[in-house]
């Protein structure tokens, strides 16, 4: 079930790695597209549009929740790289003790924050019901998506990047038919969206705790091992909390922009979230890299194989180049025709503002999938601050779109501010991974000479 990326060829292992992750992603985005087409189908356009208001606060919450467990996976993945078993262990049932109580906290803070921030949204008066049904519900239900999210991260700190796909596709297979039932069927509109997302992803942890106790040997915890300690919740804390923040922060950015978007109307609401859904599932192969990276990277700081990072970012940088340019090539071609997908051939103006955004963003994805790689690789070779950084020049960028740009030249600044906060976080990611790089390169060799 686990699997050493310290040994082999880079290429190969990074490929194997991440082919099963990126086509859990793309399944992923599937099931969010399949989600939105349904609620716009069935439900309308007016729920298509409360859904995608929620997107920023959606990420800002959820991407902190991933954070989190990303970091959490990061000491996990150096103990497995020097193969210290017992405090990889120890990580381990620290990770889980730290979810259950940051869990109860953060379900706590969004439930009674939830309806101020989307007014502070400027969500428009005829979704505000519609949109607080939707995300409080999702809100609710953060204890599961915590602890799969949790769990799919340290099955892939370990090498496996093919369970946690098995996972992802049981969860949206279910998710889809939940979706039919409860908004076709029961006319449940964006409650039932939800209330179908929080059952699939409570299947899906339970199901991860069962495979992890059967299958993961190497987790099986031994006598004593399972007592709290307070160090090792701290070294946690002090990788995944930089993560969460780095996140959350982006997502600030995503929710200053939204708030902007918002003062558009529901039919450039509607735009966006669709084109939002295309892109992700377009830059998805990019983002895969990235993670893989992560794991890749942290595994290989472990082993003190500094020569592999340096082998991998290069072919893994390459891959995702070429990637990118399939990707312009997709959305330039068929941009109307995916549009479509979503929303009625005759919303004519819906459509075209989805083809005015992707046109826009598409000559940026060389950079945003360079900028995927590098961050994942700082974090997984454990500097989180620093990747933290690159979030706050994102949220720069996208605040200064927001509040000075939108206002001004509405909907052309709508679609130039993702790439505008991308090429910022960029800027300064460049030269940090390469001082990190030579930092970690000048403690392995002060360690292999000790």
């Amino acid at each position: 079930m686990v699997r050493d990326l310290t040994q082999g060829n880079t290429l190969k292992r990074i490929l194997s790695f991440c082919l099963p992750l990126m086509t859990g992603q793309i399944f992923q985005q599937l099931y969010n597209m399949v989600d939105s087409v349904i609620v716009g189908r069935f439900a309308g356009t007016a729920e298509l549009s409360a859904v995608g208001s929620t997107g920023a606060l959606s990420f800002m919450v959820i991407g902190f929740v991933l954070g989190l467990c990303t970091g959490f996976s990061i000491p996990i993945s150096h103990a497995f790289g020097e193969k210290v078993f017992s405090k990889l262990r120890a990580f381990y049932i620290n990770s889980i003790y730290l979810t259950v109580f940051l869990s109860a906290v953060l379900t706590l803070i969004t439930v009674i924050l939830t309806g101020r921030i989307l007014k502070a949204m400027n969500t428009p008066d005829d979704i505000y019901n519609l949109a607080y049904d939707y995300i409080s519900i999702v809100f609710y239900g953060l204890t599961a998506t915590f602890f799969y999210n949790l769990f799919a991260c340290v099955m892939r700190s370990l090498g496996d990047s093919r369970t946690p796909l098995i996972l992802l596709i049981i969860s949206s297979v279910l998710n889809i038919i939940l979706d039919l039932l409860f908004v076709i069927s029961f006319k449940m509109a964006v409650r039932g969206v939800a209330i179908a997302t929080v059952m699939a992803q409570l299947f899906s942890a339970v199901l991860a705790f069962i495979i992890i106790r059967k299958k993961f040997d190497i987790l099986r915890l031994e006598k004593g091992e399972a007592r709290p300690d307070i160090r090792k919740c701290g070294h946690l804390l002090f990788n995944g909390l930089p993560m969460a923040l780095q996140v959350s922060v982006t997502a600030t950015g995503s929710i200053m922009l939204q708030s902007a978007v918002n003062r558009l109307g529901s039919t450039v609401i509607a735009a966006v979230t669709v084109a939002s859904k295309i892109q992700l599932m377009l830059v998805l192969p990019s983002e895969s890299i990235g993670i893989t990276m992560a794991t890749f990277c942290g595994q290989n700081v472990g082993a003190c194989r500094i020569d592999r990072i340096k082998d991998g970012m290069v072919k893994a940088v390459m891959v995702g180049l070429v990637y990118s340019l399939f990707a312009i090539s997709i959305a330039g071609f068929f941009g109307n025709e995916l549009a479509a997908l979503f929303v009625s051939k005759s919303q004519t103006q819906v459509i075209n503002y989805v083809v005015r955004f992707l046109n826009t963003c598409i000559w940026f994805y060389p950079i945003l999938s360079v900028l995927f790689t590098l961050r994942n690789a700082v974090q997984g070779m454990g500097y989180s601050f620093p990747a933290m950084f690159a979030g706050v020049f994102e949220l720069a960028a996208r605040g200064i779109m927001g509040f000075i740009f939108i206002p001004v030249y509405g909907y052309s600044a709508v679609c130039i501010a993702h790439p505008m906060a991308w090429s910022a976080a960029v800027v300064f990611l460049v030269p940090t991974f390469f001082a990190t790089y030579y930092f970690t390169k000048k403690k392995i060799i002060g360690e292999i000479k000790i």
